[in-house]
């Protein structure tokens, strides 16, 4: 983020202590292993799978329904905060549902990492990444397929508005539509809160990740190698969006 764009969302959202979370003379912050990796979070308020967030990525998240509410947008929630552990009931239900068809490891690791992170390695395990539909549209029996937000799709009104105003209260896009990005595909569903999850990001690189998959027995992670990490880091966690790193 930019010292232009950094100024316009602290105007925007009022200056709600985003001086304390995110400068760019003072991007970091004390985060623990388990808070990095979803295992706890004092920051982490809500009463339900789809409002469970980091407490000003909920804030921010008000402001602007508030504003695209306007033009008739309902910012509808389908994913918030997921926890270590159910990131790991995820990829290992896959890694069991695909080795049972017969696919050998290291492809039922890569068919998996298209769209689904390794447990412990999830932005969504910060509160700070949220996936969003318009909820004043009919639901397509898929919704967070990249068709709904283009052309005729039901969302692509609210990708439009978004694309406009997201960064105004912070949020940006995190796997953008760019034909040289690798690791994970494209999602304009997939909005990160600036001000927390970049330093969130910063101390995730210190941490060693091939011990943290090992130390947590994670199916699957005995094929998770020197090479297959740092190419998963690479293109998975850090090629994203510019203004997130």
């Amino acid at each position: 983020m930019d010292r232009k764009d950094f100024l316009r969302t602290f105007l925007v959202l009022g200056g709600y202590s985003l001086f304390t979370s995110f400068t760019e003379d003072n991007p970091s912050q004390d985060f623990t292993r388990d808070q990095l990796i979803g295992k706890g979070n004092p920051d982490i308020l809500g009463e339900s799978y789809l409002t469970t967030m980091h407490r000003e990525t909920a804030v921010a998240l008000q402001k602007m329904r508030t504003a695209a509410s306007k033009e008739h947008i309902d910012l509808e929630v389908v994913s918030a905060f997921r926890s270590f552990q159910r990131q790991k009931e995820i990829f290992e239900n896959k890694f069991i549902t695909y080795r049972a068809e017969g696919l050998p490891p290291l492809e039922t690791i890569e068919k998996i990492i298209a769209y689904s992170t390794i447990p412990g390695t999830s932005r969504h395990h910060w509160g700070t990444d949220l996936d969003l539909i318009d909820g004043n549209k009919p639901k397509p029996s898929d919704v967070l397929v990249a068709k709904n937000f283009h052309g005729d799709g039901p969302y692509c009104k609210m990708k439009e508005w978004m694309d406009l105003h997201a960064n105004d209260f912070g949020f940006y896009e995190v796997y953008t539509d760019n034909s040289l990005r690798k690791g994970f595909k494209y999602e304009p569903w997939h909005f990160s809160y600036a001000p927390v999850s970049v330093p969130m990001l910063r101390a995730y690189a210190t941490l060693d990740l091939k011990n943290i998959l090992l130390e947590e027995k994670i199916k699957g992670s005995e094929y998770f190698t020197d090479s297959f990490i740092e190419k998963y880091r690479k293109e998975n966690i850090f090629d994203i969006n510019p203004k997130l790193l």
